[in-house]
């Protein structure tokens, strides 16, 4: 039979996927529902989705439309939420900014981007004043100014005179927006840590967002109404796509704007939290955290870790706290996780210390992944599954980016043969589950953050002292990893201390990039000069 003569695609069989329909869906079926809770202030679904149409609304009123760029630099708090729906309501593309970096990147980040609008909170004005007067164009600039913040020395000004709350109520809760005509359109704009240069800017579109939050779902058995704890910041890949996700099961996201053990304590007992997702340095906090700091609760509470593996210690220690945690993996090129180390029943029956070891792998594809590989990326063979043969990892599916803004060669090169190359390298077990064992490009994970070394050793360079310089990752109890220096300076007799080298770099690098530690001496070589880096690991290790 011939299924497909004359059945074609209509208005009432075909409708392009995106989260919105998500926003939409629950504002009508659970209208008054909590959908966040920051502070004293508190909305339902229905007031989420009327201030996300009155955001959408007063930036069209401001010459905002399609395929323009709105930038969001913001702590997580409402505000960053609503931006993630309201912007591409517009058919417009939102571009969250890690609110860590640096004068000379953000201001890259904002050109590149050609940003028509940008809405940041005033405790980053001390920065953004900078990067308006470097950028020298004309942005609608929005204030977010909220009550909790802590506002440090010099922080808090307003830069220009537009206030969030103010601009959003110049807007119509009765906006009419539509869903995108071709599920492809560009949703969302992220930037990668620069770990090979100046950040690339990787585009999401609405197929991608809508998938990975049904597959979050899926892979993690998420029930109906949860409450979800803001650790990840909605910055980085647009918080691994749970605002979309947390649309879907009509959620409650509770913000915290600063992440600290007593913050999360407090959070999870008043609130009853039941999941949050964070780096390995999150799970650290909570171990280390004092009888003081600690909260009693009696609920299930799960948590979705990511970053460099933690290590099994560390999630052991997390586990008999009655937190039940999830291993994932993923990049800023896939919308956040796209492996998670899948439980299986028959583990239940080994060890504390056997359980929290597999915990540490990577694991197998997300439900919404068509393909999770180890691969020689050379001859674009599978390695063995046999737990030693190393390879890159490959990646394939619909969570898989559009490509690099105004890059083409960079994008064929990360999709060549079919797959998108990761650039970390793994082995794959017998049962299909892969465990990553280094990183081809030497980036550093220091809570959460990718750290480039070549971006560290740049800088070293610099100083008038050093003749070599190498930067490798140091594991953290608290971190994770940190970036350790090796020097090897022009007089050996020369008197510059750890401190010296250090101050030097916060002069140019944002905080969480600097070494944490420096090692002075003659670097190991090859015989053309190559740093061996493998044994300066192995010393940062034992330093």
């Amino acid at each position: 039979m011939m299924y497909d003569t004359n059945l074609d695609k209509n208005e009432a069989n075909y409708t392009p996927l995106s989260p919105l329909s998500f926003l939409q869906r629950t504002a009508e079926v659970y209208p008054n529902h909590k959908s966040i809770i920051h502070g004293h202030r508190t909305y339902t679904w229905s007031e989420t989705y009327k201030r996300s149409c009155q955001l959408a609304s007063a930036l069209s009123s401001s010459g905002i439309g399609k395929k323009d760029t709105v930038s969001v630099l913001a702590f997580n708090t409402p505000e960053i939420y609503e931006a993630h729906f309201a912007i591409p309501m517009l058919g417009a593309v939102i571009n969250t900014i890690n609110i860590r970096l640096d004068i000379e990147t953000i201001s890259y980040i904002l050109e590149h981007a050609e940003t028509k609008a940008l809405i940041t909170d005033t405790e980053l004005s001390p920065t953004m004043k900078e990067v308006i007067k470097k950028i020298n164009k004309e942005i609608l600039i929005i204030n977010i100014c909220d009550d909790q913040a802590l506002q440090p020395d010099g922080a808090g000004e307003m830069i220009g005179e537009i206030e969030y709350e103010k601009f959003l109520h110049s807007g119509n809760e009765n906006f009419e927006w539509s869903l995108p005509k071709d599920e492809w359109e560009s949703i969302a704009l992220n930037y990668t840590s620069g770990t090979t240069g100046l950040p690339k800017g990787v585009v999401y579109h609405h197929r991608g967002s809508y998938l990975m939050a049904m597959g979050s779902i899926t892979a993690f058995s998420m029930p109906m109404h949860p409450t979800y704890m803001w650790i990840v910041p909605m910055f980085h890949c647009n918080g691994w796509g749970n605002p979309y996700t947390l649309a879907v099961l009509a959620g409650t996201s509770v913000c915290l704007r600063y992440v600290s053990a007593p913050n999360m304590f407090n959070a999870i007992a008043d609130h009853k939290v039941t999941h949050f997702g964070g780096a390995p340095i999150v799970l650290n906090f909570l171990i280390q955290a004092t009888d003081e700091e600690r909260r009693s609760f009696e609920h299930k509470v799960n948590i979705v870790t990511a970053a460099a593996p933690p290590p099994a210690a560390t999630l052991e220690a997390v586990q008999k706290m009655g937190f039940d945690v999830t291993h994932v993996y993923g990049l800023t090129e896939t919308y956040g996780h796209v492996s998670v180390c899948a439980w299986q029943d028959q583990w239940n029956a080994l060890s504390a210390s056997e359980q929290s070891d597999l915990r540490s792998r990577q694991g197998v594809k997300f439900p919404m992944m068509e393909g999770l590989a180890v691969m020689n990326p050379e001859i674009m063979t599978h390695v063995k599954k046999d737990g030693e043969e190393i390879g890159e990892i490959m990646i394939k599916g619909n969570c898989v980016m559009k490509g690099y803004l105004k890059n083409k060669e960079a994008t064929d090169e990360a999709m060549s043969g079919g797959w998108f190359h990761s650039g970390d390298l793994a082995v794959m077990h017998p049962n299909g589950y892969i465990q990553i064992k280094d990183r081809s490009k030497d980036i550093i994970i220091t809570g959460g953050e990718n750290v480039s070394s070549v971006e560290i050793e740049n800088t070293l360079y610099k100083h008038s002292s050093v003749l070599f310089a190498a930067v490798v990752a140091k594991p953290d109890e608290k971190w994770g990893e940190t970036p350790c220096a090796f020097i090897e300076l022009k007089d050996p007799k020369d008197s510059v201390t750890e401190a010296e080298i250090i101050k030097f770099c916060k002069e140019t690098l944002a905080g969480f990039k600097c070494p944490k530690k420096v090692i002075f001496g003659e670097l190991p070589k090859t015989s053309t000069g190559k740093i061996l880096k493998y044994e300066l690991r192995e010393k940062a290790k034992a330093s």
